[in-house]
C-alpha cells in the first residue's frame, strides 16, 4: 500500500497561501546561477550580428533584470515574422540555451527569408534561481492574458503586440524535469490549496500542440527534426503524457489561449510548445539545447513550406 505524499513544508494543507506563507516561500529561493553571464553576455555577442533590445525591465527588490529580445537586422515588412521564447519557465535550461544557439548557429540561414523575434529568457529572476514561478509566486506560463499578473507574461506581451497578427509560427521551448514531480507541483498544490495527485514524468521529448486549432502535420515535421538527438516520449499505459492524452506520437494538446500559455499569445497558424527531458541518463545538456535549436528550425522550415 502506498502512503501519501509528505506534505509541502509551507502552508497548511487544503489552504491556500496568504502573504506570510508567500513571504516564506520567497525566503527560500537562492540565486544558483548568473543572468548576467549565461544570457546577458551571450546576446551581447550576438550584437555584431543582429538587432538587440531592451522590451522590459523587472524589478524585484534590489533585484533588477532587463528583459532582452533579438531581432532579424534585415526585418522586413514583406515577409513573415517568426517568434521564438524560451525561459518562460526559468528553471528549463535548454530552452534559454536552446534559443540562444538557434540564434548563433541557425539563424542566420534564414536573412531575407523571415523575421526572427527571438526572446531568450522570458523569467530570469527564475533562470537565476531555477524555478518555475516569479519572484510572487506567479507562473508566467499561466499569465499570458489581459492584466497578467506575472510582469514577465506582461512585458513578452508588449513586446510581440506590433506584430501579433503578422507572426506565421511560435515556437515556446519548454523542459519537463524530475523536479516537476518533486517540487513544482507539490509547491503548486500546496499554494492553491488543493490536494497533490503524485503523476509520471515522461521519458522523452515531447510537443504541446493547439487543442483550439491542431496542426499535426507540423507537430510531426518537428518531431521528426529532433528524434535523431533525442528520443521521443512514449505513452504510458493509459495512453497519457504528463496526463493528457497522446494524439499523435510525442504530442498532446492543450487550450494554449484559454489556459493563459505563451504558446497561445498570438493567432499564428504554426505554434508549438517543446518539451525536452534533461533528466534522462541517455543525453546530455548538449544534446537537450541542440535538440531544441533543430525544432526552431524544423518549425521555421515548415512554416515556410506552407505559408
Amino acid at each position: 500500500m502506498s502512503s501519501a505524499p509528505t506534505p509541502y513544508p509551507i502552508g497548511t494543507p487544503g489552504m491556500p497561501w496568504g502573504e506570510a506563507e508567500r513571504a516564506e516561500w520567497f525566503s527560500r529561493q537562492t540565486r544558483q546561477r548568473s543572468y548576467e553571464s549565461e544570457v546577458l553576455s551571450v546576446i551581447e555577442g550576438l550584437r555584431s550580428r543582429f538587432d538587440v533590445e531592451e522590451y522590459g525591465h523587472l524589478d524585484y527588490g534590489t533585484d533588477q533584470y532587463p528583459l532582452m529580445a533579438i531581432r532579424s537586422r534585415d526585418w522586413r515588412d514583406d515577409v513573415p515574422v517568426m517568434l521564438v521564447t524560451g525561459g518562460v519557465h526559468g528553471y528549463e535550461t535548454s530552452g534559454v540555451q536552446g534559443a540562444l544557439r538557434f540564434v548563433d548557429q541557425h539563424a542566420a540561414a534564414y536573412a531575407g527569408r523571415v523575421n526572427l523575434l527571438v526572446a531568450p529568457c522570458v523569467s530570469p529572476w527564475a533562470y537565476e534561481r531555477i524555478h518555475r514561478w516569479n519572484a510572487n509566486a506567479v507562473d508566467p506560463n499561466r499569465s499570458f492574458r489581459e492584466d497578467s499578473p506575472a510582469g514577465e507574461s506582461a512585458a513578452l506581451m508588449q513586446l510581440v503586440a506590433p506584430v501579433r497578427d503578422r507572426v506565421l509560427m511560435h515556437i515556446d521551448l519548454h523542459e519537463t524535469t524530475d523536479t516537476d514531480e518533486s517540487e513544482f507541483r507539490p509547491a503548486l498544490a500546496a499554494r492553491d490549496g488543493k490536494p497533490f495527485k503524485p503523476g509520471a514524468i515522461p521519458d522523452g521529448f515531447y510537443l504541446v500542440d493547439d487543442s483550439a486549432n491542431p496542426n499535426p502535420a507540423f507537430q510531426q515535421a518537428v518531431i521528426d527534426a529532433v528524434e535523431p538527438i533525442t528520443h521521443i516520449a512514449p505513452a504510458d499505459d493509459s495512453g497519457e503524457i504528463f496526463g493528457s492524452a497522446m494524439v499523435a506520437r510525442g504530442v498532446i494538446q492543450y487550450p494554449l489561449e484559454q489556459l493563459g500559455l505563451c504558446a497561445g499569445l498570438t493567432p499564428a497558424p504554426h505554434k508549438t510548445t517543446t518539451e525536452v527531458y534533461p533528466d534522462s541518463p541517455r543525453v546530455t545538456p548538449d544534446q537537450c539545447n541542440a535538440a531544441q535549436a533543430a525544432a526552431v528550425c524544423a518549425a521555421i522550415d515548415y512554416a515556410l513550406e506552407h505559408r
